[in-house]
């Protein structure tokens, strides 16, 4: 079983929802993303989504297209981002690392290339924004060889014959993007979130994760409760940028926030204990 898929099952069976914060590998200085993973993990997070820095991350709002900004001015590539990998798998071989960029540098790389390196790095998932499923064989192929899984989106405007494609392209767990738009919108619609999990869910017995428009506590604890897994993005991201000036900062400052959002989402969903002790 994939680390992934033990992951989803191990959350399941204690009632809780996977957490999935998302920095840009490199942001804001290279020596910090290991450590902050590390921290993220001790935090509660349980599933990294690491972000490959590319210059035009046409899916991403401002404040993850500055993060890649910030980290190509070290000149982050996906071969350094995969070093990360393998550096931050020295301690920790449980935790599930998906990483999440655009097609480009892995074409430059050559998709076989690829999928062995970062086999061999220790990543479990690829989730490439600008690679729709219908042109996706290849990499699939690749990625399928060395037990890597690939994640796709589902979009809001996503057709019912789209969804089946997708869900039968998608392995570990499919990601909804809860908004119209670029990442780090604000407004989320829970209820239509909810509507459109259930329709998902016609199709694919694979997890459902929803990202975009996640920002607080409050909003974690909501999409916790109809959904598997909760993706933090642009929130986390932007409290890095806020922190540029003094990096050891943001080792302190973000795993504080992912511990206030694990908190929310076991108060949404774990069940409180009885007048006997054990778990209702």
């Amino acid at each position: 079983m994939s680390r992934i898929a033990q992951t989803f099952q191990t959350m399941k069976k204690q009632g809780r929802r996977v957490l999935i914060p998302y920095i840009t590998a490199g942001d804001p200085e290279p020596w910090i993303t290991v450590r902050l993973m590390h921290a993220l993990v001790k935090s509660g997070a349980d599933l990294l989504e690491l972000g490959v820095p590319f210059s035009d991350p046409m899916a991403d709002g401002p404040v993850i297209q500055r993060a890649a900004e910030r980290a190509l001015k070290h000149k982050i590539s996906l071969t350094q981002v995969l070093a990360m990998v393998r550096e931050f798998r020295e301690k920790d071989k449980t935790t599930p690392v998906v990483l999440m960029g655009y097609l480009n540098p892995i074409e430059v790389m050559g998709y076989e290339r690829f999928a062995e390196a970062a086999a061999a790095a220790g990543v479990d998932g690829a989730l490439t924004v600008d690679l729709p499923p219908e042109e996706a064989e290849d990499l699939d192929v690749a990625l399928r060889g060395r037990g890597l899984d690939a994640i796709f989106l589902i979009a809001p405007t996503s057709s019912r014959e789209r969804i089946q494609r997708i869900a039968r392209a998608a392995r570990g767990f499919i990601y909804y993007v809860s908004l119209r738009g670029v990442t780090g919108a604000a407004h989320l619609d829970v209820g239509e979130v909810a509507a459109k999990l259930k329709e998902i869910r016609k199709y694919t017995e694979l997890p459902l994760g929803v990202g975009f428009g996640i920002g607080s506590p409050e909003v974690a604890a909501q999409v916790a409760e109809i959904a598997d897994a909760v993706v933090v993005g642009s929130a986390v991201v932007k409290r890095v940028e806020e922190s540029v000036a003094v990096p050891d900062k943001i080792l302190n400052e973000i795993p504080a926030f992912i511990a206030r959002l694990r908190e929310a989402m076991d108060r949404a969903t774990v069940a409180p204990p009885s007048a006997t002790g054990a778990r209702r």
